[in-house]
């Protein structure tokens, strides 16, 4: 439902309701609620409070009010990331592709989102190919640590989005360090947007969504306060950035190419399990397997081997109902020679 400004609301799913005062994006606007609290809350979230509705109609039979115009707010598509908890990926910028229909992740319209997890403000310039040609899209600035939504879009405009440049820059009053300009090449397979196990929870939107790492803060090249060091350094005097890959969690574990092997043994894990319930240590080895998966899938590995032990089978029962949940992922008993019978391998297919 739409709101403007001005409106008001009540919670669905709670007492009280406020008074709309800021339409921040398509899905998220700021309340100023009955104890004077100002709030993002998700449209969803919200209902018409239809008792003041009723209770400001005008009386059949006294004189209409004289009307005063009332100027409302422009959208505002520039928020801060995620108002409701703490971030856990690291500062950098991402691209974001988040689905309206939650519950219909492979339906419906998206939101094309540049999340700024940084403490600077950012420009940014947007090119894409269409037609076999590159377009300027879209240029602007965040804020530090905010997200703007750049543009709503159906599924049939998605080969639009996949290929292209953007181009960054950072800005502080007070900056710690000075960033040469960042220029990174979009190239995402349309494929991906129709794979349900594409989209992934994340702490940066309150939804599942496409999420693409453009560059991390820590692997920006920093401009050298040292003058000797600046006109010696040929990455600045040509005007170049190197990107250096952080090693990514899968490649802890890498084998061979593609193929990584890693035990779930609570021991490998971690040091010491006193005071920790067998439950708490299920909870880890399950949390374990899912962030090597999740890191092995965006990381293009095709098969990683989990070697759960033989034991009563919770753990590899516990793996095989996980691996439920995603798409294009399948399983079967690894190398009996090697491990016996307490180990599988996860073969990944959801690549072209």
């Amino acid at each position: 439902m739409k709101f403007k400004v001005g409106d008001k609301v009540k919670f669905i799913d709670e007492m009280g309701g406020g008074v709309v005062t800021k339409l921040i994006d398509t899905k998220l606007v700021k309340i100023k609620t009955d104890d004077g609290f100002e709030m993002p809350v998700m449209t969803t979230n919200l209902m018409p409070d239809y008792r003041s509705i009723q209770e400001e109609s005008p009386s059949p039979y006294m004189s209409p009010p004289v009307s005063t115009p009332v100027v409302e707010d422009e959208p505002e598509f520039v928020s801060e990331i995620n108002p409701w908890g703490k971030i856990k990926e690291e500062n950098g910028v991402y691209i974001a592709f988040e689905p309206h229909e939650q519950q219909w992740i492979l339906t419906g319209d998206m939101d094309v989102i540049l999340l700024n997890n940084t403490p600077y403000e950012l420009l940014y310039n947007l090119f894409l190919q269409r037609d076999g040609k590159m377009e300027g899209i879209d240029f602007n600035s965040v804020p530090a640590n905010s997200k703007i939504v750049i543009e709503t879009i159906s599924r049939e405009e998605i080969d639009l989005w996949t290929s292209g440049y953007l181009q960054l820059l950072f800005h502080s009053d007070t900056p710690d360090n000075i960033y040469l300009p960042v220029h990174s090449v979009i190239d995402i397979k349309t494929s991906r947007f129709f794979k349900e196990g594409s989209y992934r929870p994340n702490t940066m939107l309150n939804s599942k969504a496409i999420i693409i790492n453009v560059i991390a803060q820590n692997t920006m090249t920093i401009v050298s306060n040292n003058e000797a060091v600046r006109k010696s350094d040929p990455i600045i005097e040509q005007n170049k950035t190197q990107v250096v890959k952080k090693k990514q969690l899968i490649d802890e574990y890498k084998k061979a190419q593609g193929e990584a092997e890693i035990d779930l043994h609570i021991a490998e894990i971690v040091d010491n399990i006193l005071g920790m319930s067998s439950l708490d240590m299920l909870k880890l080895q399950i949390d374990t397997f899912k962030k090597v998966l999740d890191s092995a899938i965006t990381n293009d590995y095709h098969k990683v081997t989990f070697i759960h032990g033989v034991g009563n089978g919770v753990l590899k029962n516990a793996i095989i109902k996980e691996i439920e949940d995603y798409e294009g992922i399948e399983n079967r008993m690894a190398s009996i020679s090697k491990f016996g019978v307490g180990a599988i391998d996860v073969i990944i297919k959801i690549k072209d």
